[in-house]
């Protein structure tokens, strides 16, 4: 009773919304009949000389809100003369929506591409447009299709998509007034934007205005795999093996318990007794024994919670992802913390090496970025609150234009899975004869498959769409909707692609949708669903259910199994009833809500991280600004690297270490202290400092008094700048091994999230003073040819080296950053004869004038 007066509520508060964009539907249709008038360059001048009244108006942003029935209402009629596609009134009031800054909530085949081109149009005049779809097909495909109505409004339009564009295409295609893209590209562009070392060949210049299509699946369901790219840890692979044949020889309630609904697995007592007899270490638990500790953990998850067919598939000896949400293999991704390598060695084939993080961001940090976000779906309402809470989103359901005639029938429960296929099959079988299109959902390709078998068994031809290219997955669900088709497919596969059904088919009942077991997500079901009855067109959906099924074994109701129990069914036999169906849901929103506790969990850490990515981030921005002088900043870090000196040597009066300060400051600064000048200067000024910065800036000024003062800014930049990257990666590695072990403070009553912020920032102002001292000593130690300033070539190799740094940058695209890196134990690179740990952690040997 609670749940439908909240109901009403909310459908009452859209309602008022909508009917208030309605108004506004008017008056962009009362300029209709002007438009239609003027001939199209008349059109064209009527759009340019609105965008140059918006562009010149002192106040952009009043302007701005006054352009938009012009703006609207110019866009239909374009679109009309170039597309033969009119916008419906429903379609301007998404427009609108999508304009303020919200998510529009459409159902499948309202136009939601077309919808998008009216907000578009309009930002574009101010700023770039970002378009994010869900696949590079659909990117490619919306580019391809509505770029006519942009080009005919004097718009440029860019596309960007894997493995298609080097560095400088890419920069021309985000040049351009509208830029259309995945969520993937947009945000690992971010990211390498923010490793390269010059602000011309940034390609994001900034966030304005992202339209993101299928929001709930690229803002929720994707939300909880940060994008990261990576480059190789150097760590020995041979642990996941023994940890694997550890995890193997333990067994299920002795040594461990196994958590199905929170996918976690706890060693009891005598598991960790027998884990540390099989590794053949007294403390399993120990600083020194953690890492097996570690392993052992994703050795258990591996072999006990993650299915081969259904979480991954074996391929070519290598183990892929399969993405939940969609069953197709995510090529090219890796579970993180070890939990791949813990695949590969339990699948026994070769164990790739474990990487370490060099720059990442959550999709929700990365979207955060823009000024205005908008999106649009046809499933957002049961995510309302999330969208709200973290991206700062509403929602508004927006009317059909055609009532919906669909059928939604109630699911269909049986005992076993078993019996649930085959009446599965038989109502197949039965539609087909008459003709009636099906399109099957499945969970998983395991499913699929076995559908596959059953139908082959029957001679019933049918298409199986799992884990193919998009661009073929389009094809295939484009003719789901043909007379006698059967299309099997995971639920989310070719979503974006309308299926269109003929007269023909109408008459038989339109297509049928079959879904084998609910998704853990009533988003992905209501999707499927929304694949039949578009535009009005008749069509039906049922779902066939088992107590079998994952989502009602781990989360379901006992009620329904009390139910059939009290019935008595005979084999075969199935309940249907509305009861059952909420019971279903109700364990639908259990793991809705437990999602969103994760997805909120990993932002919070993220957030955290974040605000370090920004300071870090700015420092780069300024450092790679050419109006930007920091030569101030060399001589205030100078002066704060000398305390540190200090600090390290443990000078606290005149005459403690002064033989260990001079042998540092050779050591990290290459300058030759003298013991005597040094205790005339605490004498005279009672601090070692007057002197020593007196030394470092003359050393360093005579090194560089031969520079011109541009090249000489350059220098100091690069080095910088190499200094801060390098430190940047090493401060992310530590970041990732505390994130790993931070949830173990909860064993002594401290709040992990807590001890995480505690921590992290410590370790951030220990990063802000490495960089500094770093910088410094890198600067001070560097040597330039004695005739750098005679010869015109040399003078040129600061930015010659800058541009290496950015070939290296695009060639490291697709690759590990920084493959010399070296191990930690290595001499390291930069001549010191130390460890690479504990020197300056530079990424390896470079030519050139900075390299000593």
């Amino acid at each position: 009773m609670i749940g439908s007066l909240v109901k009403k509520i909310l459908s009452s508060k859209n309602d008022r919304i909508v009917s208030q964009y309605k108004k506004e539907v008017r008056k962009i249709n009362d300029l209709e009949e002007t438009y239609q008038k003027l001939s199209d360059e008349e059109l064209k001048q009527e759009f340019l000389n609105l965008k140059k009244e918006v562009q010149d108006s002192e106040n952009k942003n009043e302007a701005f809100k006054k352009a938009l029935h012009r703006s609207f209402a110019i866009t239909r009629e374009a679109s009309k003369r170039v597309l033969n596609m009119r916008h419906f009134d429903v379609q301007l009031i998404g427009g609108m929506v999508l304009n303020d800054g919200k998510i529009a909530e459409m159902k499948t085949g309202e136009g939601k591409t077309l919808v998008a081109t009216l907000p578009v149009c309009l930002n574009a005049m101010i700023g770039s447009v970002h378009v994010v779809t869900v696949n590079d097909y659909l990117a490619q495909r919306d580019s391809d299709v509505m770029r006519p109505l942009y080009e005919f409004l004097g718009y440029k339009v860019g596309v960007v998509v894997s493995n298609k564009y080097d560095d400088n295409d890419r920069l021309m295609q985000y040049s351009c007034d509208i830029v259309y893209g995945t969520n993937n590209e947009f945000g690992f562009d971010y990211l390498r934007d923010n490793m390269k070392y010059s602000f011309d060949s940034k390609v994001q210049k900034s966030h304005f205005y992202a339209i993101v299509d299928e929001v709930d699946s690229i803002l929720i369901d994707e939300a909880r795999t940060p994008l990261i790219i990576s480059g190789p840890a150097n760590r020995t692979l041979d642990n996941y093996k023994i940890a694997n044949n550890v995890a193997l020889k333990l067994k299920n309630e002795e040594h461990y318990n196994v958590d199905e609904k929170n996918r976690t697995i706890i060693l009891t007592e005598e598991g960790i007794t027998e884990a540390e007899k099989l590794f053949k270490i007294d403390n399993l638990y120990s600083i020194e024994n953690s890492i097996l500790a570690h392993h052992l953990d994703q050795a258990l998850k591996a072999n006990l919670l993650f299915k081969k067919d259904k979480d991954y598939v074996l391929r070519d000896g290598e183990v892929v992802i399969v993405d939940e949400f969609t069953g197709r293999l995510s090529e090219g991704r890796r579970f993180s913390e070890g939990l791949h390598q813990a695949l590969e060695a339990k699948e026994g084939v070769k164990i790739k090496e474990e990487s370490q993080t060099l720059a990442d961001i959550t999709y929700q940090n990365y979207f955060r970025l823009y000024d205005k976000l908008a999106g649009m779906t046809g499933t957002a309402q049961t995510e309302a609150s999330e969208f709200l809470e973290i991206y700062n989103l509403d929602v508004v359901s927006i009317p059909t234009n055609v009532p919906v005639a669909r059928k939604d029938l109630n699911d269909l429960i049986y005992k076993t899975e078993k019996e649930k296929f085959k009446a599965l099959v038989d109502k197949i079988v039965e539609l087909n004869k008459k003709g009636q299109p099906i399109l099957v959902g499945t969970a998983s390709i395991e499913k699929s498959e076995t559908i596959h078998e059953l139908l082959k068994a029957h001679r019933i031809p049918h298409s199986v769409l799992n884990a193919k290219h998009h661009a073929q997955e389009a094809e295939i669900i484009k003719d789901a909707g043909k007379k006698g088709a059967v299309t099997i497919a995971t639920n989310m596969a070719g979503r974006g692609v309308d299926i269109k059904i003929d007269d023909e088919v109408k008459a038989l009942g339109g297509l049928y949708i079959i879904g084998t077991e609910r998704h853990e997500s009533r988003r992905i079901d209501n999707q499927l669903r929304g694949r039949s009855g578009r535009q009005g067109d008749p069509g039906t959906s049922q779902f066939y259910l088992s107590l079998e099924d994952s989502l009602l074994r781990i989360f379901g109701s006992d009620k329904i199994k009390k139910i059939m129990d009290k019935l008595g069914l005979d084999e075969g036999e199935h309940i249907e009833s509305g009861l059952v169906t909420r019971s279903v849901e109700n364990a639908q929103k259990k793991v809705e809500s437990m999602h969103f506790e994760a997805r909120k969990h990993l932002l919070e850490y993220d957030d955290v991280a974040n605000e370090q990515r920004k300071a870090i981030y700015k420092v780069r921005n300024d450092l790679l600004n050419p109006n930007q002088d920091i030569s101030h900043k060399i001589i205030e870090n100078r002066q704060e690297c000398i305390t540190m000196l200090l600090q390290k040597a443990e000078i606290f009066s005149d005459e403690d270490n002064l033989d260990s300060l001079i042998s540092i400051a050779l050591d990290d600064f290459g300058v030759s202290l003298n013991k005597e000048a040094l205790l005339d200067s605490y004498k005279n000024n009672n601090s070692f400092e007057p002197y020593i910065e007196e030394e470092l800036t003359k050393q360093y000024e005579s090194k560089m008094q031969n520079l011109d003062s541009h090249t000489r800014a350059e220098v100091e930049k690069i080095v910088y700048l190499q200094s801060l990257d390098n430190l940047w990666r090493e401060h992310l590695y530590v970041m990732d091994n505390l994130k790993t072990g931070i949830g173990l403070r909860g064993y002594n009553q401290k709040d992990p999230l807590t001890e995480y912020k505690k921590e992290s920032y410590n370790l951030f102002v220990e990063l802000a003073a490495q960089i500094k001292y770093t910088s410094i000593k890198m600067l001070q130690k560097i040597q330039l040819n004695a005739n750098v300033a005679a010869n015109e070539d040399e003078a040129k190799k600061a930015k010659e080296r800058l541009n290496e740094l950015n070939k290296e940058a695009r060639e490291m695209r697709n690759e590990p950053l920084f493959k010399a890196k070296p191990v930690r134990n290595e001499p390291c690179p930069c001549g010191s004869g130390k460890k690479y740990k504990n020197c300056c952690g530079i990424s390896g040997p470079k030519k050139g004038m900075l390299a000593k």
